[in-house]
């Protein structure tokens, strides 16, 4: 199947946001996707923030994003917009880095008046970058989404559900665009 590059766009090793997409990611394997995890947080201060574009940790980023058929994008929402980590990332990126790509934005935050930054915010910086196809994204509350002491992620029942759709029609989406490429390869 396709190759996924599943971006995380949150500054905190506990975040809810961060959770959420590898829960999400573990989905999109099961569906046979191979996924790259990619946590921005991870990623050298003194590259992000001085746009060192030859920093070997933003080469092998740009090289991930290069590699892949899908992009999924999730942010923690602050201040009506994504977070300033993963635009640090994004400035980095190949400015139509996401040509040829279909993408999942997600978002998380702790109001619903945040909802709106998936498309006012996220979605017209990944359409500026070339991007075939944006699927439709989902906002979760953070009250949505609870970590178990163990780890393990849970959704509330709603939410899950409009996870698990817009999930499975970026899945179908990567399947209708991965088929062109396998015939023009035949």
């Amino acid at each position: 199947m396709a190759t996924v590059l599943s971006i995380s766009g949150s500054p905190s090793a506990t975040s809810r946001t961060a959770r959420l997409l590898r829960h999400l990611d573990a989905r999109l394997e099961a569906q046979g996707h191979d996924v790259i995890a990619l946590d921005v947080r991870t990623l050298p201060a003194e590259a992000l923030l001085g746009a060192d574009f030859a920093h070997p940790a933003i080469v092998e980023a740009t090289e991930l994003l290069a590699r892949a058929d899908g992009v999924v994008v999730a942010t923690p929402v602050y201040k009506a917009a994504y977070s300033g980590l993963l635009k640090a990332l994004l400035d980095l990126l190949p400015q139509y880095g996401l040509d040829g790509k279909t993408v999942l934005p997600l978002a998380t935050g702790g109001t619903t008046a945040h909802v709106l930054a998936l498309d006012y915010a996220l979605r017209p910086v990944l359409n500026s970058m070339g991007a075939d196809h944006i699927v439709q994204g989902w906002f979760t509350l953070d009250k949505d989404i609870t970590v178990a002491p163990d780890g393990t992620v849970g959704v509330a029942p709603g939410s899950a559900e409009a996870l698990s759709r817009v999930v499975d029609q970026f899945s179908g989406a990567l399947a209708r665009t991965a088929r062109p490429l396998l015939a023009a390869a035949s």
